[in-house]
């Protein structure tokens, strides 16, 4: 069994990174992103690049980074309500996006990694999403048809893997994540923990080790709060 296991996520993307790659970054908000291969992705000042992704981020956090570092040229992204450099740039013609609804991102990952070039989907249908691509009629109803989509590379954050590969998330941490994991032509994942072969209960693995090409632990993790919501304290 090849050792997957690198020292640090530099190491971990040594050799993996160019100027107008495409890159799937994992993660849901703040949840479960792929924070220390960021990190390494910045250092590096690889620019020109398209980043698929639910969000970026937020300012200065997670892809918010990347975009500070003017290093991505285009967003496939769902939502970008909390990060106003990404407006910034928008509105002002200095990145391109290209919006798409979350749960056809979602499939679009999933449709690259099961080998499926394109499908139909009634979502968009009537509205710019739809502007442009091909449209078919099924049984009466309007459907538009989306691609997959295979990255150069996909980051990833992951719970907890063995030596092999085998990964486990948690809860929210999922999202994205596992559909991205096999949805490139070299993955790299980053975890909390690191166990022995045999350890993980093999009916609860999420992404099969032959999808993960190099690995590393991250931890420790700050937990952060993507948009924190009090409410102001009662005065006896």
């Amino acid at each position: 069994m090849a050792n997957k296991i690198y020292p640090d996520a530099t190491a971990a993307l040594a050799g993996m990174l160019k100027d107008g790659m495409t890159i799937c970054a994992g993660g849901f908000g703040l949840c479960g992103i792929p924070e220390r291969l960021i990190d390494a992705v910045e250092a590096s000042g690889v620019k020109g690049l398209t980043v698929v992704s639910n969000n970026a981020g937020i300012d200065g956090v997670g892809l918010g980074k990347l975009l500070r570092s003017r290093q991505i040229a285009k967003m496939i992204s769902s939502y970008v309500g909390e990060n106003k450099e990404f407006e910034r740039q928008y509105l002002a013609g200095e990145l391109e996006v290209e919006f798409c609804p979350q749960g056809t991102l979602a499939e679009r990952c999933r449709a690259g990694g099961a080998g499926i070039p394109g499908f139909y989907t009634k979502t968009g249908v009537g509205t710019v999403v739809a502007e442009g691509k091909e449209t078919k009629e099924f049984d009466g109803q309007t459907y538009v048809l989306e691609r997959g989509i295979v990255a150069d590379l996909a980051i990833i954050k992951g719970w907890k893997a063995d030596e092999a590969g085998n990964l486990i998330f948690r809860k929210t941490a999922r999202n994205f994540n596992q559909p991205m994991a096999t949805a490139s032509k070299f993955t790299v994942a980053e975890v909390e923990e690191i166990v022995p072969v045999g350890s993980l209960d093999p009916d609860c693995v999420h992404v099969p080790g032959i999808y993960i090409k190099r690995l590393i632990s991250g931890a420790p993790y700050e937990k952060r709060i993507e948009f924190r919501t009090t409410r102001t304290r009662e005065t006896a």
